[in-house]
């Protein structure tokens, strides 16, 4: 596993407290009114983003890089930060949040500049899918961005951090990535996004049927 970062650890950061909030800036709350199948009225609270992207209609962007060095196994770049509704460090793909006239492409070549420093080109994206649909209507796409390992810009990338991000960018290899993930967590006591450990596990389920 190689790692690095451009600026302090998120291992550092601490919770403080944590208050009541009517409505923020960023998140709000909805109570929804609605008929289930047998026609009886049913409520259901839920969060929204207040930043969602009328060009996309899509919140954010999940980004898949694999880099593939001559002679080596593959790897993924993955990134590591603080996340306060945790209270813990979150190993993650690299991610962000679409801007009002950002396409997909540009959001996912942006972000993972910002994030790891590494310069690619968007190829293909998922279908729009729902991150937590219990609770938000929160949405996203899984991006898939190359990284050129020959051009002199990705010798030694070095992320463009806003300054109240803290994240550490390292890699893993794509084989056994489960394995990795979870030698990760034990080792620094951190956690893995959902998102990232589902694919994880798809990768994993492949690899065992492939040698059936």
């Amino acid at each position: 596993m190689s790692s690095t970062s451009s600026k302090g650890s998120p291992y550092d950061a601490k919770l403080v407290s944590v208050e009541k909030l009517d409505q923020g800036n960023w998140i709000q709350t909805r109570k929804i009114n609605y008929k289930d199948p047998k026609g009886a009225d049913r409520v259901w609270e839920m969060a929204v983003r207040t930043t969602r992207s009328a060009k996309t209609d899509t919140d954010a962007v999940s980004i898949v890089t694999i880099l593939r060095h001559p002679g080596k196994p593959e790897e993924v770049v993955l990134v590591k930060q603080f996340r306060p509704p945790t209270s813990k460090v979150v190993l993650e793909l690299p991610a962000g949040l679409i801007d009002p006239e950002e396409s997909i492409a540009s959001t996912a070549e942006r972000e993972l500049l910002e994030e790891t420093g590494y310069h690619g080109k968007f190829t293909r994206q998922s279908t729009t899918v729902f991150s937590d649909p219990g609770l938000t209507n929160a949405n996203m796409v899984l991006a898939y961005v190359e990284v050129d390992l020959t051009d002199p810009r990705n010798k030694d990338p070095k992320p463009q951090l806003e300054d109240g991000e803290f994240i550490i960018t390292f890699t893993l290899p794509l084989k056994n990535l489960l394995r990795g993930l979870e030698e990760v967590m034990e080792k620094e006591g951190c956690t893995v996004d959902a998102r990232l450990y589902h694919f994880a596990v798809g990768l994993s389920l492949a690899q065992e049927l492939s040698l059936k």
